[in-house]
C-alpha cells in the first residue's frame, strides 16, 4: 500500500471514530501519539483536546504493553476521573504501527466486586493455648473470674468486628464475620494477641490464643476447613498467633512468646502405645530424618529402634551423608552391628506400601534424605520438635509434634519411658539421646523445660555418661579455628546487639559450625540475636539465628525459606553469605521500624 493510501484510510477512520463512537476511544500511531480521539474520550481525560499527546504520559501504560493487550497476552485498566476503565486495544489493518484503544466504563463491576469481596464469610477459629496450664496455678476461688476475663475479651473483640460468636468448648470458640472486619484485624495487626496476653493470671505465663483464619474459600465448607488449617498451623508453631489461610496463600502473625512447657506426659504415653501398636502391624520399619543429619536426629533414629528391637522387623536407618560432627557415633553405632544404615537408592527399593515410615526431626517432606518414601507408603510417623510449616507431611498416620520440646530426643526418650523397652535401653542409645538433647538445648542453655530435665535424668539412670557425650560432641583443631574466627570477624550492629558473621570455607559440617558460632555470638554481653552464614559442601548457603526471645529469628528465618523457633532457627537459600548478610540487614531495619 503507497503512504498516499494509508493516509487515505487513517483519515476515513478517524472521520467515523470522531462522528460515531459511542463510548470513549482514540487511534494512536506507531510512536505512542493520539492522532485522533472521540468526542466521549472527555469521560476519561479531563483535557479539552488530547490529540498529539501522549499515550504514556496520559494512562501511565507503554506502547508495548498495548501491543500485548491487542494479540490477548495482557489485561489493562487505569483509573481516572474517580472512575475505573478497561482498556483493550486493536491493530488497524493494512494501517502499520496504528492501534484503536477502547476505555470501557468498568465502575459499576468493580464497586459490585469490592461489595461481593468485602462481603464474603471469613470463619475464625480460636483455641485458648495454655488453658488447662493456667487453671493449674490458679487458686479455685479464682478459676471462674480468669474464665470470664478471658471470654469477655474475645466477645468484646468479636463484638468490634461484628462477628458472631460461639464458645464450643472451655478453650474454643468460634467467630464468623464478613471479609472486611477480616482486613480491619489484620490492618491492627492482630492486637488481640497483645490484649490476652495483658490478663492478669497468678501463674508465671501469660495467656496466649492461636488464631486459625480460613477466607475466600469457594463454600462455607470450604471456608471452614481453611479454618482448621490455619488453627493446626498456628498450634504446630507453638501457640500465641494468628495464621490466615485463603485459596492462594497463607499468612503469619505474632508468636511473642516462649511455647509454654506442658506438664501433663498423658500424650507421650498415648502416642508411645500407638506407635508400638502400628510396629506391630508393620511388615518392617524405615526410618527417616533430615538431609545432613544432626546429633538431634541420629540419636533418635537409635532410639526409636529400641523400640522396635524385641518385635523381629525388619529395621532401617536411611542415611546418605554422615558429617564430621557424626563419624564418631555413627562409626561406633556401625561397630554395635545392632543398626542396619541405608542410602536413598536402597531404601527406595525397600519402601511399599505395607511399610511403616518414620520421620523424625522434620516433617518438611522437601528436608528429609529421601523424599520420594513419602509417597510410596501410606503408613506414616512424623515425631518432630519444630514449629509447623505449611508444608508438612500430609495426613500421617501420628502425628508427635510438640514445639515447647527441647528436641526430638526428649520426645523420644519420653516414648521410650512409657514403653515395654526402657529397661532394654543400652548405654549406647542413651547417650545417643543424650547428646541429641544436649546439642539442641546447647549444652542445656536454651530451650530447656522442666521435661527436658527429666528426660536427661532417666537417661543417665538408663547409663549414659556425660564422659562419653562429651567425646561424641568433639570437633576437629581446622574446624575449631574455622569457628574461632568467625566469631572473632562478627559485624556487630543495632547499637551492639546483634550480630553478623560469615563463615569461611565450604566444610561438610558448615551447618553444625555456623550454630555453634552463632551460639558463641550469643555469649558476649549485650548482643540479643545472632546470624552466621556459610557454604556448604553442596554449594548451599546456610544460615543459622539464635536469639535471646527479644527478637524472633524464626520470623525473619521464614521470610528466607527456611523456619526454627522463637530463639532457634536455620534456613537455606542459594545466594552468597555476604548477599545473606545485607539481606538480613535490610529485614532487621524493617523489623525494628514495626
Amino acid at each position: 500500500m503507497t503512504d498516499k493510501e494509508n493516509i487515505k484510510n487513517i483519515d476515513n477512520i478517524q472521520k467515523i471514530l470522531a462522528k460515531n463512537a459511542p463510548f470513549p476511544m482514540c487511534i494512536i500511531n506507531e510512536q505512542g501519539k493520539v492522532t485522533v480521539a472521540s468526542s466521549k474520550i472527555g469521560d476519561v481525560f479531563i483535557y479539552d483536546d488530547i490529540k498529539d499527546s501522549d499515550i504514556f504520559a496520559l494512562t501511565g501504560i507503554k506502547y508495548k504493553d498495548y501491543e500485548a493487550a491487542a494479540s490477548g497476552e495482557k489485561s489493562l485498566t487505569i483509573s481516572r476521573n474517580d472512575r475505573i476503565f478497561r482498556i483493550s486495544a486493536n491493530e488497524i489493518e493494512d494501517v502499520d504501527g496504528y492501534m484503536v484503544i477502547y476505555f470501557h466504563d468498568i465502575t459499576n463491576l468493580e464497586g459490585l466486586k469490592e461489595l461481593y469481596n468485602s462481603e464474603k464469610v471469613c470463619i475464625a477459629l480460636v483455641h485458648v493455648d495454655n488453658f488447662d496450664e493456667l487453671l493449674k496455678n490458679t487458686e479455685e476461688e479464682n478459676e471462674m473470674t480468669l474464665s470470664s476475663v478471658i471470654d469477655k475479651t474475645l466477645r468484646q473483640w468479636g463484638a468490634r468486628m461484628n462477628a458472631g460468636v460461639v464458645k464450643y468448648r472451655e478453650d474454643m470458640y468460634f467467630f464468623v464475620m464478613n471479609n472486611s472486619s477480616c482486613e480491619k484485624i489484620i490492618e491492627n495487626k492482630f492486637a488481640i494477641l497483645d490484649d490476652i496476653r495483658a490478663i492478669e493470671t497468678e501463674g508465671e505465663f501469660p495467656v496466649t490464643i492461636s488464631i486459625g483464619i480460613g477466607a475466600g474459600g469457594k463454600t462455607i465448607v470450604q471456608t471452614d476447613q481453611y479454618a482448621k488449617d490455619a488453627l493446626d498451623l498456628a498450634l504446630g508453631r507453638g501457640g500465641d498467633q494468628a495464621v490466615i489461610k485463603n485459596i492462594s496463600n497463607i499468612q503469619y502473625y505474632g508468636g511473642k512468646t516462649q511455647v509454654i512447657e506442658r506438664g501433663n506426659k498423658g500424650k507421650s504415653r498415648v502416642i508411645g502405645h500407638a506407635l508400638k501398636l502400628l510396629i506391630d502391624q508393620a511388615e518392617k520399619v524405615v526410618i527417616m530424618g533430615h538431609t545432613n543429619p544432626d546429633m538431634d536426629a541420629f540419636g533418635a533414629a537409635l532410639g526409636i529402634t529400641r523400640l522396635i528391637r524385641n518385635t523381629n522387623k525388619e529395621t532401617y536407618i536411611v542415611i546418605n551423608n554422615v558429617t564430621e560432627s557424626l563419624s564418631e557415633i555413627y562409626k561406633q553405632a556401625k561397630e554395635t552391628e545392632l543398626y542396619t544404615f541405608i542410602n536413598s537408592e536402597k531404601a527406595r527399593n525397600i519402601v511399599d506400601k505395607d511399610t511403616l515410615l518414620i520421620v523424625l526431626d522434620t516433617h518438611r517432606p522437601s528436608y528429609t534424605d529421601c523424599p520420594e518414601l513419602i509417597n510410596m507408603t501410606d503408613k506414616i510417623v512424623v515425631i518432630d520438635h519444630h514449629r509447623k510449616d505449611e508444608e508438612s507431611v500430609e495426613n500421617p498416620t501420628l502425628a508427635y509434634m510438640e514445639s515447647y520440646a527441647s528436641s526430638t530426643s526428649e520426645l523420644v526418650s519420653e516414648i521410650l519411658q512409657y514403653s515395654d523397652e526402657k529397661k532394654n535401653v543400652t548405654r549406647f542409645e542413651a547417650e545417643a539421646l543424650l547428646a541429641g538433647i544436649t546439642v539442641d538445648t546447647n549444652n542445656f542453655a536454651v530451650k530447656t523445660g522442666v521435661r527436658t530435665f527429666e528426660a536427661a535424668s532417666w537417661l543417665r539412670r538408663s547409663g549414659a555418661d556425660t564422659a562419653a557425650v562429651k567425646k561424641f560432641l568433639r570437633t576437629d583443631l581446622e574446624s575449631f579455628m574455622l569457628r574461632s574466627k568467625c566469631v572473632a570477624d562478627a559485624e556487630i550492629i543495632n547499637d551492639g546487639q546483634i550480630a553478623l558473621s560469615v563463615m569461611e570455607g565450604d566444610s561438610p559440617d558448615c551447618q553444625i559450625l555456623c550454630a555453634q558460632a552463632a551460639d558463641q555470638l550469643l555469649s558476649i554481653k549485650g548482643i540479643v540475636a545472632s546470624f552466621v552464614a556459610g557454604v556448604n559442601s553442596f554449594g548451599k548457603t546456610v544460615v543459622s539465628a539464635r536469639s535471646l526471645g527479644d527478637i524472633n529469628v524464626q520470623v525473619i528465618m521464614e521470610k528466607m525459606g527456611g523456619g526454627g523457633h522463637l530463639t532457634t532457627a536455620a534456613a537455606q537459600v542459594d545466594t552468597a553469605p555476604k548477599e545473606v548478610l545485607a539481606e538480613l540487614k535490610e529485614m532487621l531495619i524493617e523489623e525494628e521500624e514495626i
